[in-house]
């Protein structure tokens, strides 16, 4: 098995605005592992505000090239556990992961559907993001926009745009990205038009200083984000959360993501899975698991203007997982 990678820069089609910053660009690592003329792919990208550093993972890829390399062909879970004795961060563990499921299933020609007998029985749309602006300019995105499902980022607490929002008779969630304070939780879930939004993702930021005012049994559909990172999270997050944002980059790849969709089954969480601003290599690996979630938030690649690879594809909102072996990521 041969390891290979490159940093690429990923241009947005415009300004991401969320509370933690503006961004024109994502820079995306693309993890590569080829075998027997078949090569999966895996990515991660760079986001600041959870400090990852790009250039720090690729110097751990030279230090960890030839144990990987060295590595036979197994079953991507005990691939996975190979993964763990490494002590990597959960993103470049996932671009890892997602490579070896990717080159595992195209060597079986077997999709990971296949693989993991996952049948489509639904398939939730995934929301399209609103960026942080002018209330009136986001209610204008909306209303001009073919999507039908919609997140809505905010950077601070404003009653009066939420109640804007809230008479709008359109699907929309509302993410704060930690920007809501105590008191700002404390009215939203005192008040049942707050059930109006699909979810309310993470208000506050991370720590459970703050997200033990929470209640999951108030109004509102309470989502963790950065709150939940693994599934060691999930049953102290009980009582808070009705609602959990799985991301492969955040739990460390696709092998975590399933065990972690069955315990959440388990406690009755509604599930997301979501990404960041990622290419076609992240987002085809997200969309696998969607057969297995409530909600989706796959817009990434949709987000992007110079798009490098093909896959799964999100359309409008309606997610089409693509049918070819692996993953079925093909590099353009």
């Amino acid at each position: 098995m041969n390891l290979s990678w490159q940093i690429v820069r990923l241009e947005l089609k415009e300004t991401f605005s969320i509370s933690y910053g503006n961004y024109t660009f994502r820079d995306a690592l693309i993890v590569s592992l080829k075998s027997h003329n078949a090569t999966g792919y895996g990515e991660c990208t760079a986001i600041d505000y959870y400090q990852i550093n790009l250039q720090d993972f690729v110097q751990k890829l030279e230090v960890i090239k030839e144990q990987i390399e060295f590595q036979k062909l197994h079953y991507p879970i005990e691939f996975y556990g190979f993964l763990l004795t490494l002590d990597l961060p959960s993103f470049l563990r996932s671009a890892l992961d997602c490579a070896y499921w990717d080159l595992f299933g195209k060597l079986e020609n077997k999709s990971f559907l296949e693989l993991n007998a996952i049948e489509i029985k639904q398939l939730p749309e995934s929301s399209i993001t609103i960026s942080v602006d002018a209330i009136k300019n986001q209610i204008q995105k909306i209303k001009k926009s073919s999507w039908n499902k919609f997140k809505v980022k905010c950077n601070h607490f404003d009653e009066n745009n939420i109640k804007s929002l809230l008479e709008l008779s359109y699907n929309i969630a509302l993410d704060s990205n930690g920007s809501f304070n105590k008191e700002n939780c404390i009215w939203l879930q005192n008040e049942i038009v707050s059930e109006k939004f699909s979810y309310l993702e993470q208000p506050m930021k991370k720590g459970q200083e703050n997200y033990h005012v929470l209640k999951a049994n108030l109004h509102g559909n309470w989502m963790a984000d950065e709150d939940c990172q693994e599934s060691n999270s999930l049953e102290k997050l009980k009582s808070h959360y009705k609602s959990i944002n799985i991301k492969l980059l955040k739990c460390g790849g696709l092998t975590p993501a399933l065990e972690m969709i069955q315990k959440a089954r388990s406690l009755n969480y509604q599930i997301m899975i979501g990404c960041m601003t990622e290419s076609s290599v992240g987002i085809s690996a997200g969309s696998v698991l969607a057969p297995l979630c409530d909600f989706a938030d796959l817009d990434g690649a949709n987000l992007v203007a110079n798009d490098i690879a093909k896959g799964s594809q999100i359309v409008n909102g309606k997610i089409q997982i693509s049918e070819k072996s692996g993953l079925g990521i093909v590099i353009i």
